[in-house]
């Protein structure tokens, strides 16, 4: 599903100095429907290493592979639209628009899909139903943002992230701005709506409990692969 080779990341430094490097040479594959924790301190990478993988930034060195496609040769619009067919993303800081209720969040994703696989409105209005009643919003559809808790919105969140069927989730750092309790039940959530679906979930966290959930953990620091 997923292959990264020798990925580098240097950021310029206005003093002067040499370039920040945040990655430095990583390898990763990860393979259709697997479930992959990416674990380690702040500054280690982890965010950066997320979005060179989902095709949000491009790398100063190395490459990419996403279902096959090389992500280098692609323009910005046809990383776009590979992301709006193939990708699912949940954020630490939700991410969700503060002028749409619950429910338009959620049919975000589902208009912007391909005209080959967009269905009518009202089919869209009944997956993103269906969806927030699964993450346990029925009541709550037409709720904005500012009305919902962190939990529900990261609830929000992740219903919006499953929306268009992804063949790949990421997830960063998903429970970071919620406490304890209930960012173990956001991860619960997600971690059962990847089985039921058969999607390839790469999550970052700092979180040691939640990465034992993964099938595989990649731990990060100053930007390589440590283990």
């Amino acid at each position: 599903m997923i292959v990264a080779r020798k990925l580098t990341q240097r950021y310029p430094r206005s003093d002067g100095r040499p370039p920040l490097t945040v990655l430095d040479g990583v390898d990763l594959s990860v393979a259709r429907e697997e479930v992959v924790a990416i674990l380690g301190p702040s500054g280690s990478g982890k965010t950066t290493l997320l979005g060179l993988l989902a095709g949000l930034d491009r790398p100063s060195e190395g490459a990419v592979d996403l279902e096959g496609r090389a992500l280098a040769p692609l323009g910005e619009d046809e990383r776009a639209a590979l992301r709006a067919e193939s990708v699912g993303f949940v954020f630490q800081d939700f991410q969700l628009l503060s002028t749409l209720t619950a429910l338009e969040n959620v049919l975000v994703p589902l208009e912007l899909l391909p005209a080959t696989r967009r269905h009518t409105p009202a089919e869209d209005d009944r997956r993103a139903a269906e969806l927030l009643a699964r993450v346990g919003l029925a009541e709550r559809v037409d709720h904005y943002p500012s009305q919902l808790s962190g939990g529900e919105q990261q609830r929000v969140a992740i219903a919006r992230a499953f929306a268009n069927d992804p063949r790949v989730l990421f997830a960063d750092e998903p429970t970071g701005n919620l406490d304890r309790e209930t960012g173990h039940e956001i991860a619960e959530l997600l971690f059962e709506l990847n089985r039921e679906r058969g999607t390839t979930l790469v999550i970052v966290t700092h979180d040691a409990e939640i990465a034992k959930r993964a099938q595989r953990i990649v731990r990060l620091d100053a930007g390589r692969v440590v283990s």
